[in-house]
């Protein structure tokens, strides 16, 4: 592991790539074994392709130039450009949701870094680690199947996003379509975990809270009181989730790629381990 920017973690922890933390068990895990240009282990990841979304210029892709275990014990998912000025890129979701427990902490997180390419050649390039209502598998629309971003970046800004989607397309309690949303800033493109804990230890919804979490650092806090809707708040923190990487590219955020947006390693994202936990 890459432990330099990491934080908090146990002395359990440096004997492996997913940490174990003091008072909870690990649910779900995956620190990506296998060989240089593997696709990640398809009973954990369904591996998306084809999917347009927020007027994306990407096409999802199964090729390893956009997602491959590096051999090292990572994922990487890498943007890339072709000659027609194409572009493909990387995303996966877990095949299983999880469920906060009533009663109980339940926690996601990862460690992650982004390519060294300067941010002038990143305009359009959004990478995210986000967690999605099941619903959605099921026929609920966005963003009614309740949406958790636990880390976005975009354009190779310095800032990442810690943002929940939910209720009605329009305004509502999320205030969509763009969310509710907090910023912590990035000192660097090196390797941070970012958490997110779904806290049900209160027995009132309302004083339930979501927090947002870099290196062990809340930057983040929603709770049952701020939605002020139980049926929506159960989308948030009562029903089933998965969790998402990806780097799409272009979009109604980030903007469009310009003649300067370089695919390829400097634009990728790179994941040591993602792991659920409960106490």
């Amino acid at each position: 592991m890459h432990f330099s920017a990491l934080l908090a973690f146990s002395a359990a922890a440096l004997a492996g790539a997913v940490p174990q933390y003091p008072g909870f068990k690990t649910i779900w895990s995956d620190d990506f074994p296998g060989n240089a240009g593997d696709l990640p282990n398809t009973g954990l990841w369904q591996v998306t392709t084809g999917l347009h979304v927020n007027n994306e210029a990407q096409d999802y892709t199964t090729s390893n130039r956009n997602i491959q275990i590096s051999g090292g014990g990572t994922v990487q998912l890498v943007p890339n450009k072709d000659g027609s000025g194409k572009w493909t890129s990387g995303r996966i979701e877990s095949k299983t949701a999880f469920t906060p427990q009533q009663g109980k902490i339940t926690m996601v997180d990862a460690v992650i870094r982004f390519g060294d390419g300067a941010q002038s050649t990143k305009q359009g390039i959004w990478p995210a680690f986000w967690l999605l209502g099941e619903s959605i598998r099921h026929g609920t629309p966005w963003p009614q199947c309740g949406e958790l971003d636990i880390m976005e970046t975009i354009n190779g800004a310095p800032t990442a996003y810690g943002t929940v989607h939910c209720g009605t397309p329009s305004g509502g309690p999320c205030n969509e379509p763009v969310g509710r949303a907090s910023t912590v800033g990035l000192g660097d493109n090196g390797w941070h975990r970012w958490s997110i804990k779904i806290d049900r230890t209160n027995s009132d919804w309302r004083a339930e809270s979501i927090q947002w979490l870099m290196d062990g650092n809340v930057y983040n806090t929603v709770r049952g009181s701020d939605i002020n809707d139980q049926a929506v708040w159960s989308t948030l923190a009562h029903s089933p989730m998965f969790v998402i990487l990806n780097v799409a590219v272009g979009g109604n955020w980030p903007g469009s790629p310009n003649g300067n947006t370089q695919g390829s390693w400097g634009s990728m994202m790179e994941v040591e381990y993602v792991g659920v936990y409960s106490n």
